[in-house]
């Protein structure tokens, strides 16, 4: 089959080559200047830093790990790491998942979190049902001190809206929830482990990220035009045309408020579902610093609270790779979450430092590099009516003959490991279509 993919992204790069792999004639056409998406990395001073904020090489499946490291150089193009991620709750380190180091809290903090926490679990257990917004389903679930002391200031930090207008969909199912056992004897000062999948993971050696999606596109057997915008896509009898050129498969990966334009059969109703999918940006900032000692032995640490300046995560990137800093240095990348309210400036990046110093995250005087990247489409806007949106929208596509995947080509919350196991399933479709010979509704089950 001939096959055109729209968009050079992790989720596009991964199957072109899959589909190479088996022989396909594929293309992939992508409007910026070189592959990688979300996924791409960049260079100042000596310093690398990934443009959307930190990825790790991680999967709960393992071929599809395998794979990922694999496409970096196997085992000796990866560091291998252990998590070490932490909140910065006021003036102290706790563990991450939070109801896993409630017992670091204050006595009073503590209290209330365990008080509230015991009180969801009876109503969950006498039958109160699931919410339908994300804020009553924090209550519901974590009860009002962990929802006071954690989950509030921080998803709304995070989110940049009322958690009332949030549906809650999003998050059922994706966070395990911790065994009340776990939960008590963290409270009485015995260390629990929430997570315990992601307790390690793997990094690139070299070149950040994006070395992932280089592997991913270099000797992959396909065609990769990049500075290439789609302007059409259209249905041609049993066929497709992209920009004239015919094909017998296109698969779109690009988030999809950007490439309805260039499909006029969508119908009006389907159209205006798309264009009121909102996403939420990403300022990512780079701090490269000058180093006395070895940087503190963590990955990531979240900050949920407003005066701790506007970064929701700081990496600590240079711990994740040697030669992610010049020797003697260390770096960290700082996620500003925005909905087009935030433009940066080095004085506004400088001022972010200022206050992590003060939060007790870095030494901002020792700064040498500051450098920043902005992403439109990050994180996927939960708005209530976002489900029975993306339904209708999903619905479209998969009835279209077209196909549309990745986390903003279908709108799921997906890393860029899912991302792969999604190629995997898109794949498996193709392959479908290529022994019967007609279309076929790919089965993506949520």
């Amino acid at each position: 089959m001939k096959v055109a993919i729209l968009g050079a992204g992790i989720s596009g790069t991964s199957l072109a080559r899959m589909l190479a792999a088996d022989g396909h004639d594929v293309t992939v056409l992508e409007r910026s200047d070189r592959p990688g998406g979300l996924c791409r990395s960049r260079s100042k001073d000596g310093f690398v830093y990934d443009e959307a904020g930190g990825h790790i090489l991680f999967s709960k499946r393992q071929d599809v790990l395998e794979w990922m490291k694999l496409r970096c150089g196997g085992d000796a193009g990866v560091v291998r790491r252990e998590r070490h991620t932490r909140i910065r709750w006021h003036d102290r380190y706790v563990p991450y998942p939070f109801e896993n180091g409630v017992g670091h809290l204050t006595r009073q903090a503590n209290l209330e979190c365990m008080e509230g926490y015991v009180e969801a679990y009876v109503q969950r257990r006498l039958g109160a049902p699931c919410p339908a917004n994300f804020h009553d389903w924090v209550v519901w679930r974590m009860g009002e001190g962990f929802a006071r002391h954690f989950m509030f200031p921080y998803n709304e930090k995070l989110w940049k809206r009322d958690l009332r207008t949030m549906a809650s969909s999003w998050v059922a199912g994706r966070v395990p929830e911790a065994p009340m056992r776990d939960i008590l004897q963290a409270s009485i000062g015995v260390d629990t482990q929430g997570y315990t999948h992601q307790s390690v993971f793997y990094f690139p050696l070299r070149g950040g990220f994006e070395t992932l999606v280089r592997g991913t596109v270099e000797g992959g057997g396909f065609r990769l035009h990049c500075g290439t915008a789609v302007e059409r896509v259209e249905r041609r009898g049993t066929r497709f045309a992209v920009n004239g050129e015919a094909f017998d498969l296109v698969v779109n990966t690009v988030p999809l408020p950007q490439i309805e334009a260039a499909f006029p059969e969508i119908p009006p109703e389907v159209r205006a579902d798309i264009r009121a999918l909102r996403p939420i940006g990403l300022v990512n900032v780079l701090f490269g610093v000058k180093l006395d000692a070895p940087l503190p032995d963590l990955s990531w640490v979240y900050l949920p609270f407003p005066e701790q300046g506007p970064a929701n995560r700081v990496t600590f990137y240079s711990n994740y790779s040697p030669h992610n800093a010049p020797p003697g240095h260390g770096s960290f990348m700082a996620e500003v979450t925005t909905r087009g309210e935030t433009v940066p400036t080095h004085e506004w990046a400088r001022d972010l430092a200022r206050r992590l110093g003060r939060a007790g995250i870095l030494d901002d005087r020792a700064l040498t590099t500051v450098d920043f990247n902005t992403v439109e489409y990050a994180y996927i806007d939960y708005t209530l009516d976002f489900d029975a949106r993306i339904a209708r929208v999903r619905d479209w596509w998969d009835r279209s003959g077209y196909v549309t995947f990745g986390r903003f080509g279908r709108y799921e919350y997906h890393n860029s490991d899912q991302c792969i196991a999604r190629a995997m399933e898109v794949h498996a479709h193709v392959r479908e279509i290529a022994q019967s010979g007609a279309p076929a509704r790919p089965v993506l089950v949520p």
